[in-house]
């Protein structure tokens, strides 16, 4: 380590005594930077110091068009930056609206409106020094923000769900988007809910009943076809009935087994007490009974973990809340089913069915899932 020591010493002596300030000289044609002068410590003797070249000011020097500025202080923040970054900076500052200035980093809300504000009362930003001025603009978030403004973070492509995908039998789109209301039916191991929206986005009828009858010792086609017979009595009428198709397999767990022909039974019965009886198929007559995918409205919510969906709750009481609070929700309650379910969704309440917020949330992702593969 001594002789190392030595050896990089006396370069390092050379270089500066041939007018060069690094371990390294210039190539004569000036391809590379000039390297400067570093020191490590040296792990066998604390005391002493190894002169290196400046590996990281090549790689500064290299990538200075793409490399940030450090949170420092110390630094004056026009130094940081070449004169090219600081001209693509100030030129954003100085000229972009509001909207624009929100799409960067940190300037979000107040900040990108101060930074209106102060240009219009003080004029254009001479320098990146004075854009510290802005209030809730210091130096550590100004650095964030011109950084953010040379390197933009591109926004991941949400990859859409195309409803025919996921909707059963294939029907023309056209015939969906001309349907004035929906029933969302959802089953469950003891109850059936259903969901009446229609194209306006506004709920009508928001309902679940109890079917005592289900997974009640063997599967009595007679018990079962009593309970959803008295469902199918309720149900408004409508241009479609979307009944939701389970994730259930049987190669998952063949524990469900039992589950999943009980949900094959009631949808079965469900599309035979619902569509219409004709002799003959009319090619221009659409089926009234369709399957939804309960994947395809997990993912569309943001509610499946892997390949499981977990609870629509928290979803629902959310477009509950924005029903009251925004001009434009995403879906209209009436107020009498606001009052009746504004405590059904509680964390703990075991009063409130898993079933009634699906159905509802099936409706909604119907509806916008059609709007998506129509724009």
């Amino acid at each position: 380590m001594w002789v190392a020591r030595r050896f990089l010493c006396s370069v390092a002596q050379r270089g500066q005594c041939a007018g060069q300030s690094g371990l390294f000289r210039r190539p004569k044609h000036g391809l590379l930077p000039e390297l400067e002068l570093r020191y490590l410590q040296c792990t066998f003797c604390w005391r002493s110091q190894v002169p290196v070249a400046g590996f990281e000011t090549l790689n500064a020097s290299l990538l200075s068009c793409s490399e940030p500025c450090k949170e420092d202080s110390s630094r004056a923040l026009d130094d940081c930056y070449t004169p090219e970054q600081r001209d693509a900076i100030l030129q954003l500052l100085n000229t972009a609206s509001p909207s624009q200035l929100a799409s960067v980093k940190l300037l979000r809300g107040r900040k990108s409106v101060n930074i209106v504000e102060y240009r219009t009362k003080n004029g254009p930003f001479q320098n990146l020094e004075s854009v510290v001025n802005v209030p809730l603009l210091k130096h550590k978030s100004a650095v964030i923000v011109f950084n953010s403004i040379l390197n933009p973070v591109k926004k991941a492509r949400k990859v859409r769900i195309q409803l025919a995908k996921f909707i059963r039998p294939e029907v023309d789109r056209s015939w969906l988007e001309d349907a004035n209301s929906i029933v969302s039916i959802v089953c469950g191991t003891n109850k059936i809910a259903w969901a009446h929206v229609d194209r306006g986005m506004n709920l009508l009828k928001w309902q679940e009943l109890d079917c005592p009858n289900f997974l009640k010792g063997t599967y009595m086609a007679s018990s079962y076809l009593t309970d959803v017979s008295a469902v199918v009595s309720l149900l408004p009428s409508t241009d479609f009935y979307i009944i939701e198709k389970s994730s259930i397999s049987q190669s998952q767990n063949t524990a469900l087994y039992p589950i999943m022909a009980h949900m094959r039974t009631v949808e079965a019965m469900l599309f035979a007490l619902l569509e219409p009886k004709n002799s003959v198929p009319e090619s221009n007559i659409p089926p009234r009974v369709l399957n939804m995918m309960r994947t395809a409205v997990g993912r569309h919510f943001g509610l499946m973990v892997g390949e499981s969906r977990t609870s629509g709750a928290q979803t629902v009481r959310q477009l509950m809340t924005e029903s009251v609070t925004q001009k434009l929700p995403r879906i209209n309650f009436p107020q009498d089913l606001l009052v009746k379910h504004r405590n059904s969704f509680q964390i703990g309440n075991r009063k409130g069915g898993e079933e009634l917020c699906d159905s509802l949330l099936q409706a909604i992702a119907f509806y916008e899932l059609l709007s998506q593969s129509s724009s």
